[in-house]
C-alpha cells in the first residue's frame, strides 16, 4: 500500500505539472513572458493535461494491479486508453505504435519499426516515468528494470529507454530521500545506460549553480522531444529546485522547449519531497480531474 501511495502522489505531482506546462506551451512567447514576470496562470477554468498524464495514469494501474510492469500488458493498457482519446498531444510515433498495438501487433514489433527500424529515442518514456522511481524507491533496481520495461511499448531505441530509466532513478532517490543535488544526479549517471542521454546527465553535474537558461542552452529544453533533449535538463531542474514545486515549474517554462513534458518529469519527481500539500492548492484545484 506505501508503494503504490507513492506511485499516486507522484501521478499527482506529474500531471499537475504536465498541465501547467500545457498552459505555457499554448500561450505564445510574449504572453509567456507577462505570466513568467507576474507568476501568474490562468485561473477560472480546468487545466487539461496531456498524453504525458494519459499514459502514466496507465503505469500506475499497471503498478497497482501487478505491482511490476509486464511490457505487453502495459502496451495493451496504453493502447485502450489511446483509443478512448486520441487527442491528447500524442507524437506521430505514439500515433503508429499504439493503432498497430490496438490491432493486433506485437509491442516489440510495432516499436522497433518505427523510424526505419530504429525505434523512437524520443521523451515518452520518460515523461511517463517518475512514478515508477516512486513505487520503487529503494530498490534501484528494481527501479531501472521496471522503467525500461515500461518504455519499451513505444521506445525501442536504447537512447528512448534510457530516457525512462534515468527519471525513474532520480524520483526513487527523491521518495527514498535523497535531497543532495549532486548525489541524485550521481546516482543518475551510475544507472542510466551510455548513450546521449547519459552523457547530457553528467554534464549537467558540473551546472548545479548555473542559471535555467544556461543549462537549457548547454542540454536542450526538449525542442526536439527527444530523450537527450529533454531529460537532462528536467532531472536538472527537479534536484536544483527540490524545496519548491511552484519555482521547478516556473523554471521550466522560463527556459521554453517542451513545456509541458519538462514539467511533467520535474513534477513527478520534486512531489516526492514536497508532498502533496507542497503542490500549490490553486494548481492542484485546475487541473482537470484525473480518473478515479
Amino acid at each position: 500500500m506505501e508503494q503504490i501511495r507513492r506511485a499516486r502522489t507522484s501521478l499527482e505531482g506529474l500531471s499537475v505539472g504536465d498541465a501547467f506546462g500545457e498552459q505555457l506551451l499554448h500561450v505564445g512567447p510574449a504572453k509567456r513572458s507577462v505570466m513568467m514576470a507576474g507568476r501568474t496562470v490562468p485561473v477560472g477554468r480546468s487545466w487539461t493535461w496531456t498524453d504525458d498524464t494519459a499514459m502514466a495514469l496507465s503505469i500506475v494501474d499497471e503498478l497497482a494491479r501487478r505491482g511490476a510492469i509486464d511490457p505487453a500488458a502495459l502496451g495493451q493498457a496504453f493502447a485502450r486508453r489511446y483509443a478512448l482519446d486520441p487527442a491528447r498531444g500524442y507524437g506521430g510515433g505514439a500515433h503508429q505504435v499504439l493503432t498497430a498495438i490496438a490491432t493486433g501487433a506485437p509491442y516489440d514489433r510495432a516499436a522497433r519499426e518505427l523510424f526505419d527500424g530504429q525505434g523512437s529515442c524520443g521523451n515518452g518514456g520518460g515523461m511517463r516515468a517518475a512514478p515508477i522511481g516512486a513505487y520503487f524507491a529503494g530498490d534501484l533496481e528494481a527501479a531501472v528494470a521496471a522503467a525500461a520495461h515500461s518504455a519499451a511499448p513505444t521506445h525501442a531505441h536504447p537512447d528512448g529507454i534510457a530516457g525512462a530509466v534515468a527519471v525513474a532513478v532520480a524520483a526513487a532517490a527523491v521518495f527514498a530521500g535523497e535531497r543532495d543535488p549532486r548525489a541524485i544526479l550521481e546516482l543518475v549517471v551510475a544507472r542510466t545506460p551510455s548513450g546521449a542521454t547519459h552523457a547530457g546527465v553528467q554534464r549537467s553535474i558540473a551546472m548545479l549553480q548555473e542559471e535555467p537558461i544556461a543549462v537549457a542552452a548547454e542540454l536542450g529544453n526538449g525542442s526536439r522531444v527527444l530523450a537527450a533533449d529533454t531529460v537532462p535538463f528536467a532531472i536538472w531542474c527537479a534536484v536544483t529546485h527540490l524545496a519548491d514545486y511552484a519555482e521547478a515549474l516556473w523554471a521550466c517554462g522560463s527556459v521554453g522547449g517542451d513545456i509541458d513534458t519538462t514539467c511533467a518529469m520535474v513534477g513527478g519527481i520534486v512531489v516526492g519531497a514536497v508532498g502533496v500539500a507542497g503542490i500549490p492548492a490553486d494548481w492542484h484545484a485546475a487541473r482537470e480531474r484525473l480518473p478515479a
